[in-house]
Formats: C-alpha cells, sequence, structure tokens
C-alpha cells in the first residue's frame, strides 16, 4: 500500500531551517509527545485516517507561542565559535551549536502568504519575514543590527528556500515527515492529550530502517484543526527524546497585519541575497548561477536515511586556536577517508577532501554516501 501522502499548499504554514551543518543534519533527520489527559476522549480515528485528518489540514492564520529542546549528548561546543574563520561563519556555528544543546523560545505568526517567526533570545531576538506572493523574504538579527533580504529564484517557503534561523515549527516537521512516509514506515495513532490547551490526537511514526538512528517520531495533532501542535524525535533504543518542539499557546485567529511586514531600521546593515533551490545527487553548484550557488546542499537518497552534503570547507586547522583544534578533535574520531562526529540522532562525516556529509545515519552509511556507493 502507497502511504504517501501529497504535499500540503507551503501557504499553510511557516516552514523555517537551519543554517549550519549540524542544524541541517537534524532537520533533515526530524521531525512531542503531547501530555496524556484522561479527560480527553477524542473521536477514534484509524491510523489511516488520522494521516488523511492531518494531511487535509487548511489552517492559514496562526498566532502562538512555541518552545524548542535539543540534548544531542554532546559537551560544552563554545569553544568552537570563537574568533576563527569569517564573521557569518562563526555566526551560524554558534547558531547551530545552540540548537543542538539549547532552549529557544520563538512566536509564530502565519497569514495565508505572509508568515513570521521570532526567535526570543535573552537580550536580543532574530526574526525571519515570509512573503510567499512577492517571492521574498527577510531575516534580521537585532544583535548585529543586520537585515538580509532573500528573494526566492522558486518557492519562497520551500524547504530549499528557507531563510537561516534556529527555530522550526511542528508543523514544518510533520509536513516534512509526511514526504517520508512509505513501507518503512510504521504508523500507529497513540493517547489522545492535551497541548496549549486543545484536544489533541497522537500520531506515532516509527523507521523501519536499520540505518536510520530515528526510533520513533510523535506528532500532536489537533483534534479541530488537524494543526501539529508539537512534534518530538527519540533516538533508536533511547526512552526520552533528543529533540521537542510544542505550543505552549496558540490561535489561529489572524494576527496583526503590522507583525507580518518588516522595514529596515534605522542604523541596521542590509544585504540582498537570492535563494536557489539544491539539486538531489548533483554536484554541488553544478548548473546554478549566482554568488549562492557554489553554497548550495546536495541530498543523497532519501525518506529517514537522506544524507546531506554541504560543499567543501577548509579542513585544515592553522585558523583555529589550540582549545580549538583540542575540542574539535575530542569531538571526532578518525575513519577511512576522514573524522565523524556521532550524536544520538545526527552523524557527521568530514571527509579529508573537505567535502562534509550528514544524516541521521550511521558513519559507515556516510562514508558509503562519500564514496559514492
Amino acid at each position: 500500500m502507497d502511504r504517501r501522502h501529497p504535499r500540503r499548499s507551503p501557504a499553510r504554514w511557516l516552514p523555517i531551517a537551519g543554517a549550519f551543518v549540524l542544524a541541517a543534519a537534524v532537520t533533515a533527520a526530524v521531525v512531542i509527545p503531547a501530555a496524556a489527559d484522561a479527560q480527553v476522549n477524542l473521536p477514534d480515528k484509524t491510523p489511516a485516517q488520522l494521516l488523511e485528518f492531518a494531511a487535509a489540514s487548511d489552517v492559514t492564520a496562526m498566532t502562538g507561542t512555541i518552545e524548542q529542546s535539543s540534548d544531542l549528548g554532546l559537551p560544552d561546543l563554545s569553544s568552537l565559535t570563537g574568533p576563527s574563520g569569517t564573521a557569518d561563519s562563526s555566526a551560524d556555528a554558534s547558531d547551530a551549536i545552540d540548537l543542538l544543546t539549547g532552549s529557544h523560545t520563538a512566536k509564530v505568526y502565519l497569514d495565508g502568504d505572509k508568515s513570521r517567526l521570532q526567535v526570543l533570545d535573552r537580550l536580543a531576538e532574530r526574526d525571519v519575514y515570509i512573503d510567499r506572493a512577492a517571492g521574498e523574504g527577510w531575516f534580521v538579527d537585532s544583535e548585529t543590527k543586520t537585515a538580509t533580504h532573500y528573494t526566492a529564484s522558486g518557492d519562497m517557503t520551500a524547504p530549499q528556500q528557507q531563510p537561516d534561523a534556529t527555530a522550526l515549527t511542528p508543523q514544518q516537521m510533520l509536513d516534512d515527515a509526511l514526504t517520508k512516509l512509505g513501507d518503512s514506515t510504521e504508523i500507529s495513532v497513540g493517547t489522545d492529550g492535551r497541548v496549549a490547551g486543545r484536544d489533541v490526537y497522537e500520531l506515532v511514526l516509527v523507521p523501519d530502517d536499520a540505518a536510520s538512528l530515528v526510533g520513533e517520531v510523535r506528532f500532536a495533532i489537533d483534534g479541530e484543526t488537524g494543526a501539529a501542535l508539537a512534534a518530538s524525535i527519540t533516538a533508536r533504543g533511547a526512552d526520552q527524546p533528543a529533540f521537542d518542539i510544542e505550543f505552549t499557546d496558540v490561535s489561529f485567529a489572524a494576527p496583526d497585519p503590522a507583525t507580518l511586514t518588516y522595514t529596515p531600521a534605522s542604523g541596521y546593515t542590509v544585504e540582498n541575497k537570492t535563494l536557489s533551490a539544491p539539486d538531489h545527487g548533483a554536484t554541488p553548484g553544478q548548473g546554478e548561477t549566482g554568488t549562492d550557488a557554489a553554497h548550495q546542499p546536495v541530498v543523497h537518497g532519501e525518506g529517514w536515511t537522506a544524507v546531506v552534503e554541504l560543499p567543501p570547507v577548509d579542513t585544515s586547522t592553522s585558523g583555529a586556536t589550540s582549545q580549538q583544534k583540542a575540542t574539535l578533535e575530542s569531538l571526532t574520531r578518525p575513519v577511512a577517508g576522514g573524522r565523524v562526529l556521532e550524536t544520538a540522532l545526527v552523524t557527521v562525516y568530514f571527509a579529508d577532501d573537505g567535502r562534509v556529509f550528514a544524516g541521521a545515519v550511521s558513519a559507515d552509511h556516510l562514508a558509503h554516501v562519500a564514496a559514492g556507493d
């Protein structure tokens, strides 16, 4: 039986992706358990019916707050984001490490083709604005006082066309999971519960693929609208989620239009960029034009064992401090053809030739992909 479902209209949610190799690997792998409530008793649905219910969700307006946390068992990585390298690469690394080891609070605003994600840091905030109809968006960082204006060469809300940010939404993760469904996924309905004060179904996905590090993925599906209100991913053999995200409050009323538009503020540095989609199985930059062509990732395979290949990086440590070198060596182990960093959910393979491969798969699997097997 073909259990794949068509992708929903991108106007129905706010998709935001990470910017760095580890963040990219998490978003490629991922997709929270609802709080069980004995008083919640929604109408029974079979797994197929719940999938159809979620896939048919037509939410086009939303305002809410989401909480996200990650615990992949990594040690303190702050020394890796020191002064070496460019300012942009250092910021991207810092954002990725923050995503993988910390917690975030964010505001979500959605009204038709316009959406905004407001990531609230301790003393600053980062905002992503997307206008799908106009094919453009903004990434604004109050700490660095920078505003990057993105123009898309394709669909602005496609996963490959997303501006940088270190937060996801449950809906984005559900959409990604629905594209992975097939004979390699066991689907079941869990226990009804409550999220953000709303009754929810629990959808449970278990990858039936030994090559995947993902043990199970759980979603809280709003019992009225079918929207995803929470999501989590648990590593194979683990008891607790390594990555989870959920709404703490949510309303399906349209937000104030003023919250969805951005005009560069005085004192901000403005940069313009054009986004283009990565190819699947092609050489990075092949067939692409523009200044960002060489920085596009390539996706190998599909489903739960998809691998992301990042553009080549400088693997020398000449620009790194002694502490950074020691930290990098302590986090990775040597393997044939390079070094690997392994966590509960994500493996990263740094090839000797500068290529970087990441995914929710074993080191051997990444090495085979790197070798072209």
